[in-house]
Formats: structure tokens, C-alpha cells, sequence
């Protein structure tokens, strides 16, 4: 498999002509995610005390963005393809693109805490669903979920702009479990990928009037 590096910002360059492999953990988690789950993953830059390891100054998310110049790894990914690519980039955190396996649907961490409660109780398909340092809850759903968003909440009833339920689709990325974002902590998972759930997540309507719910009455 091919790898090409596109953009040469930031100082984090990759390690051309380097034997080393990614250390063993890391490699092996992006194994499971392009191998078992079916989603791509691009390696990340890291934040330490503010500082973005991209190297631009002005970087509007340290910690928590792709690299630009690194390739993507892609669905399908082996655990040797997986090895040689994230050599290149040592310690690099594991970013998953959205809008193509899944979409998400974020709130607050104690609104996602309570919803998943109520969700599990009520018997309905959920997937993944992970926990960020900075206190949100991402609920991983069926592609298109963040276009249909707006209109979804509408028909039920709800003011979107009144909510903090987002919707993050195409072009967006996320920070994969156990990977650090923006300097302040690992994400984690609150509820852990499996076969069914992360290769055929939910539609997002069967989730929304509960997350929806919940983030109304929840503090923020």
C-alpha cells in the first residue's frame, strides 16, 4: 500500500528513510480501528502547555487537528501498513475523519452520561460512544446525521440553536481513544466499539429526542 504526503506546514516532519516501527500499542489500536471497525485514521499533532506540535503559532486547535503533510491511513489497513505509516510520526495522537463510517452527535458529558442511561433502559441501537478531556460526549451515529441535524430537531419540536447538540459530519475529525487531546487528557470511551454497533451505527433520529432531552434539562 502507497502512502503519499501532501503540505509541508509545521515542524513535525516525518521520519523519511526510518526503519523504526510506531511503538506497538499505538500501531495496534489504529489496527483495530481501520481493521476490525472499516474507518480510516490520520495521525494528529499533540499540545504540550499550549504549544501545538504543528508549529504554527496562531493554531486554532492545538492538540487536536490532523497533521497536515501526514498521510492517511486508510480502512482496510493492516497492522504492517499501520506500522510503517505512524513511524514516520513518533507519538502522534490517532484522529478518526468523520462523515464517512459514522457521524456524531455531541453534548456535555453529564447530558451524554444520563441519555446513554436512558437509551440502554429503552433497548435502542446504539454505537460507540466516547468522552472527551474536555467534557463532551460523542455519540457515533449513521453518516449524514450532522447535514439532517437542524431539520431532525425541527420536526421534533426543538430549537437547535437553544441546545448544545452538535453534529459533526463531513471534513471534521475526531480524537480517538486513548489518544491525548489538546494537551489536557486522554478521550475515553463511555461506550466501546463493537462488530455491529461500529460498523452499522444507528441512525441518529432514534437517539435525538433523548439526547435532545436531556441536554435541555441538563445543567451546562
Amino acid at each position: 500500500m502507497g502512502f503519499t504526503i501532501g503540505g509541508t506546514r509545521g515542524t513535525e516532519k516525518p521520519r523519511t528513510g526510518s526503519r523504526r516501527r510506531g511503538r506497538a500499542s499505538d500501531c495496534t489500536t489504529v489496527a483495530e480501528y481501520t481493521g476490525l471497525w472499516g474507518w480510516a485514521a490520520v495521525p494528529g499533532a499533540r499540545a504540550l502547555d499550549g504549544a501545538c506540535s504543528c508549529g504554527a503559532a496562531d493554531c486554532a486547535a492545538p492538540g487536536a487537528h490532523p497533521l497536515d503533510f501526514a498521510p492517511e491511513v486508510p480502512s482496510g489497513a493492516t497492522l504492517d501498513d499501520v506500522a510503517d505509516a505512524w513511524a514516520q510520526f513518533p507519538g502522534a495522537a490517532v484522529l478518526l475523519p468523520v462523515g464517512r463510517a459514522f457521524d456524531v452527535l455531541e453534548v456535555a458529558e453529564t447530558a451524554g452520561r444520563r441519555a446513554l442511561v436512558r437509551l440502554e433502559r429503552m433497548g435502542l441501537p446504539l454505537g460507540p460512544v466516547a468522552v472527551t478531556p474536555d467534557g463532551r460526549a460523542q455519540f457515533f451515529v449513521a453518516p449524514g446525521a450532522a447535514t439532517e441535524l437542524p431539520q431532525l430537531l425541527y420536526r421534533m419540536g426543538w430549537d437547535d440553536a437553544a441546545l448544545d447538540l452538535h453534529g459533526l459530519g463531513a471534513g471534521d475529525h475526531i480524537t480517538a481513544p486513548p489518544s491525548d487531546r489538546g494537551g489536557l487528557g486522554p478521550v475515553r470511551w463511555l461506550r466501546a466499539p463493537a462488530l455491529d454497533s461500529a460498523t452499522n451505527p444507528p441512525q441518529a433520529r432514534l437517539l435525538l429526542g433523548t439526547l435532545a432531552y436531556v441536554a435541555h434539562r441538563s445543567p451546562a
